[in-house]
């Protein structure tokens, strides 16, 4: 077989198919009907003389040719689009660009409000939309262009470039004047005497309910909810704690009515990163809003 035989968009095809192991989202993603993609597929496999791929429960699977072909092919269409970016410009006053970004609801109470300031003045045509995904899902979203970047402390998001931005840590909110910090107490009795509290968690954070779990504090769990937005009007209103990120309590303490004490939990320390794919990389604005956010944001 030689290279002149290749439809480029037969290797798009194959790209999308061996990140999505599914033949309908990969024809999602490039716009194609299901059996435009499934006659592509064929094509494909009459060149290459392989399956390249199987049928697995509900989607299919690689064979080892394709395993081998995928991060060459990956590569290529990298390389070509980062090319083809080269000379284009992008002109942050004039455009009208919508990015998407994946963010929690606790994310965007965080970073958008300065950053939507900043891009009224830097980039007023400029459109922000968030969306939100399961954490297995983001890596493939970046990769397909569904999002452009995911903010946030994602560790299981793999295989993504990334840029660290703050580095945080758990701690407990309560409301002021909780009995709970009428005592004073050293770090271990703080530690020690949480189980005297009863917790609402957040089931998007799942390190908050990792911490409780290290420290045998799940039968004091009252609220699981899914959103930390709503926390500041429970915790207020009851003696319920909530485990959350110390730069989100500060902004909610500011304003008086909470206290926030600092037990030396396990897993307390993270860090928020800003993710996003290789494949995108060169795109002017892709580089022109990642440059923004991190002015904005990263700690020096």
């Amino acid at each position: 077989m030689h290279i002149k035989d290749i439809d480029l968009n037969l290797l798009r095809l194959f790209d999308a198919v061996y990140r999505t192991r599914n033949v309908s989202r990969a024809a999602e993603l490039m716009d194609l009907t299901q059996p435009a993609a499934s006659q592509g597929l064929t094509r494909l496999r009459l060149l290459i003389k392989d399956p390249l791929f199987v049928r697995a429960g509900g989607g299919v699977q690689p064979t080892p040719k394709a395993d081998r072909l995928a991060d060459a092919v990956r590569s290529a269409l990298a390389t070509l689009e980062q090319a083809l970016n080269e000379s284009a410009q992008f002109e942050p006053l004039q455009s009208r660009k919508v990015f998407r970004i994946h963010m929690s609801d606790i994310g965007e109470g965080r970073f958008l409000p300065a950053l939507m300031v900043a891009l009224r003045q830097l980039a007023p045509g400029l459109r922000i939309e968030t969306t939100p995904l399961a954490s297995g899902d983001i890596a493939q979203a970046l990769d397909s262009g569904r999002i452009d970047f995911a903010f946030g402390f994602l560790p299981t998001v793999k295989d993504t470039q990334r840029v660290q931005m703050i580095r945080d840590r758990y701690i407990v909110l309560l409301r002021e004047g909780h009995p709970f910090i009428r005592k004073r107490r050293s770090r271990q009795a703080l530690l020690d005497d949480l189980h005297q509290l009863e917790f609402v968690a957040v089931r998007t954070h799942s390190d908050t309910l990792r911490i409780l779990e290290l420290m045998q504090l799940e039968d004091r769990l009252r609220l699981t909810t899914e959103h930390f937005m709503v926390l500041p009007s429970i915790v207020k209103g009851t003696d319920l704690a909530v485990v959350m990120p110390r730069n989100i309590a500060q902004i909610f303490a500011a304003d008086g009515g909470y206290a926030i004490i600092e037990p030396p939990f396990p897993l307390r320390d993270f860090t928020v990163s800003l993710h996003w794919s290789k494949r995108f990389e060169a795109d002017p604005g892709n580089r022109w809003l990642r440059q923004t956010i991190v002015d904005l944001f990263s700690e020096r």
